[in-house]
């Protein structure tokens, strides 16, 4: 009986007593949801940056990705990697937290929108990928999840963007600081979800017109509560000194000296007298330095050079033009170290001016009738223009300066060749959003980029048309859960780099 009392007696308290004081036991999920939004911009400069042709780099190794239209698992996992481990999982705690808390309601359907982002992210860049049963290691233990059709996805997608975005409701409360983007301004998210929409049902312009007239309208009805108004609504992570950018940190360290500026970036800039060519673009002095100690900035335009495609550190020495070298580092034109690719530059995500891009040519297709699309487009470029701590200390283009260049030959808004011009201020727009300058290429086709034709570039490539069309699984996927993998490569028609998405199709 002693024995007895004393085996029970070691169970009082026992949860108490097993409770660490110090530690949290429960997470708060505004912190989870932001930090969602924060690893949520990933680096893309590896394959996106170099496919749109805005970023190169001539070495291999463990550089080559793009530039070499080649396959590297360090960098092609890196989107399904971090937003899977990352984002997703969070945001899918956040969602599991909050769905029967009315008082956390708007959280609840901004993580949902935020979650239909990072899936259609994954999509535009993977097709198929795990959707219905992703997240669920936790919850459920399934950690081999199978992977769902993309065009079945989208459509979750769709549901999710519209059915969160028409719960959001400025009555049940606000997150405040917790928002990353807005500090809980519901009425702000309501047009990012409907921007996020908008951009998804122009997605579809090239495989079913009538199902993208359908969302475009959807998305800016004003009753519920229409797109992005101005540069205030956009949705970026703005970095500072403690959680830095890592694309810059990269470029910034001891990449510095390995990375150019894309010579169809520089030439398409130049050729339109392009005012943002000065705050992107610069020679160094000394390009192998940090930024304290690189020399003069030469931000001259005339005297940028971008580097050309399709050569390796050798070969580029006969490419025309050649500018030479400076020590190591070649004297080809790199990204403004003191502006945009500073430490603390931020990560733009959805923006007024691709918005109002895509307006563009929603109203030159006819899906909708407000306003005009010359207004729309002149509207998208002056936004780029003034876009908020892009061009980091330096004077801000002058009011001059912007009504010369929309009024210059081959800017100035020609019905004739609308869709190419909107399109082409869609990349410029999305530059280091390239991500997003990827897919926008991918459906556009704009703008007409030569192909790289790097020697040993994947045979896929060639065969998909001279460009990636979208990045193969990771290799730790392929090999843990092969079966779900190989049945999502056979439907999409193989893994590699050369099948096309199915909106790209």
């Amino acid at each position: 009986m002693l024995l007895v009392f004393a085996m029970s007696s070691c169970d009082k308290n026992f949860e108490t007593i097993n409770i660490n004081p110090s530690l949290a036991n429960d997470l708060n999920p505004v912190y989870l949801f932001s930090n969602a939004q924060r690893l949520s911009a990933i680096p893309s400069y590896h394959y996106q940056g170099e496919i749109v042709q805005q970023i190169n780099t001539p070495y291999g190794g463990q550089l080559a990705a793009g530039n070499r239209n080649i396959i590297n698992d360090q960098h092609a996992n890196a989107a399904f990697n971090s937003l899977f481990t990352e984002s997703i999982r969070y945001l899918i705690e956040v969602i599991n937290k909050t769905q029967d808390d009315p008082d956390a309601s708007n959280l609840h359907n901004m993580a949902r929108i935020w979650k239909a982002y990072c899936f259609q992210l994954l999509v535009d860049t993977y097709g198929d990928v795990p959707y219905s049963e992703a997240g669920q290691g936790y919850l459920s233990g399934n950690f081999l999840p199978k992977y769902d059709p993309s065009e079945a996805i989208y459509e979750s997608i769709i549901q999710e963007y519209v059915q969160a975005t028409d719960a959001l409701d400025a009555s049940k409360g606000s997150i405040g600081t917790g928002d990353l983007f807005y500090g809980g301004d519901i009425a702000k998210w309501k047009r990012l979800g409907n921007a996020l929409l908008l951009r998804t049902g122009m997605r579809y312009t090239k495989i079913d017109e009538s199902r993208a007239r359908s969302l475009v309208a959807q998305a800016v009805d004003p009753a519920r509560g229409g797109v992005m108004l101005s540069n205030d609504d956009n949705a970026l992570i703005q970095f500072n000194a403690t959680y830095t950018n890592a694309t810059s940190n990269a470029l910034l360290g001891g990449e510095r000296a390995n990375y150019y500026i894309g010579e169809a970036f520089v030439d398409f800039l130049k050729a339109h007298n392009d005012p943002r060519l000065r705050y992107i673009a610069v020679l160094y002095e000394n390009p192998s330095n940090p930024l304290a100690t690189a020399g003069h900035a030469n931000t001259d335009p005339d005297d940028q050079q971008g580097m050309p495609y399709g050569y390796d550190e050798s070969s580029i020495e006969d490419a025309p033009g050649f500018p030479g070298k400076i020590g190591s580092a070649f004297r080809y034109s790199q990204f403004n170290r003191a502006t945009v690719m500073r430490i603390d530059a931020p990560e733009y995500l959805v923006s007024y001016s691709q918005t109002q891009l895509l307006l563009a040519e929603a109203r030159y297709r006819g899906f909708i009738t407000a306003g005009t699309a010359a207004e729309y487009y002149e509207r998208a470029i002056i936004a780029h223009m003034e876009q908020a701590n892009l061009y980091g200390s330096m004077p801000d283009i002058s009011a001059a300066e912007k009504t010369a260049y929309l009024s210059s030959a081959g800017v100035a808004f020609d019905e004739a060749n609308a869709l190419q011009q909107i399109n082409e201020q869609y990349w410029v727009s999305s530059f280091r959003n390239w991500s997003e300058g990827w897919a926008n290429f991918r459906r556009s086709g704009y703008p007409q980029l030569s192909p790289i034709n790097f020697p040993s570039q994947d045979p896929s490539v060639v065969a998909g048309g001279g460009f990636i069309r979208r990045l193969v699984y990771p290799l730790r996927e392929v090999s843990v859960n092969s079966a779900n993998v190989s049945e999502a490569a056979n439907r999409m028609g193989g893994d590699n780099l050369g099948v096309p998405v199915f909106w790209d199709r």
